[in-house]
């Protein structure tokens, strides 16, 4: 404990800072933001050897192996492809100098330490993961019960009879029809820009 506050007090620990957004161009995630397609930057968390970058589309890592290393391993997370879940958040005790926001992204686990004057910002965060991974998890259900009243109908389908002659004509709409209801329930409910829910949560 006494260790962790003295390297906080000499500046030479990992603990992250909230970066502004007229500053979010002079950290490095910044170049790997999809501005061409519209991405945005909504929250930065910057430490010495990491920065978190939370777009409406992508939490974007980069992971440095330490602090003295100029090296970085740059990891993409997609919100359509890797589902938010376990959102939590450790507050700062009397002595703690850091409050600390937890989550999973996909199966991958992240435990961010953030300096405690900053738990305004990080509260916000925390509201928008929170969101998130709500409506995530409302539309993977919906989109189950998608799939499983397309089997149905197709199952029910399947037992009406038919001339011959009709057959080849029929299932090739059935299979069109089946297809394009697959899609559009497909961009319904798996959501690939949550850019709406930053804008409530997070108050830059």
């Amino acid at each position: 404990m006494f260790g962790k506050v003295a390297a906080d007090i000499l500046g030479i620990s990992d603990v992250g800072s909230v970066i502004k957004p007229e500053n979010y161009d002079k950290v490095d995630a910044d170049d790997y933001v999809l501005h061409e397609d519209h991405e945005k930057i909504y929250f930065l968390i910057k430490s010495k050897s990491d920065e978190y970058c939370f777009t409406n589309n992508a939490l974007i890592h980069l992971d440095g192996t330490s602090a003295t290393s100029k090296k970085r391993m740059l990891h993409r997370y997609s919100y359509a492809a890797n589902r938010i879940s376990d959102v939590k958040l450790e507050t700062a005790g009397t002595v703690d100098l850091d409050v600390e926001i937890k989550f999973k992204i996909g199966s991958q686990p992240f435990s961010i330490d953030v300096h405690k004057k900053h738990i305004e910002d990080v509260k916000d965060l925390y509201k928008a993961l929170i969101k998130i991974a709500e409506i995530s998890r409302e539309n993977e259900v919906s989109l189950q019960n998608a799939k499983q009243s397309l089997d149905v109908a197709s199952t029910t389908l399947g037992k009406m009879t038919s001339s011959d002659n009709n057959l080849v004509v029929q299932f090739k709409m059935l299979n069109q029809a089946a297809f394009q209801w697959l899609e559009d329930t497909k961009k319904q409910y798996n959501i690939k820009d949550f850019g709406y829910v930053f804008d409530k949560y997070i108050n830059n």
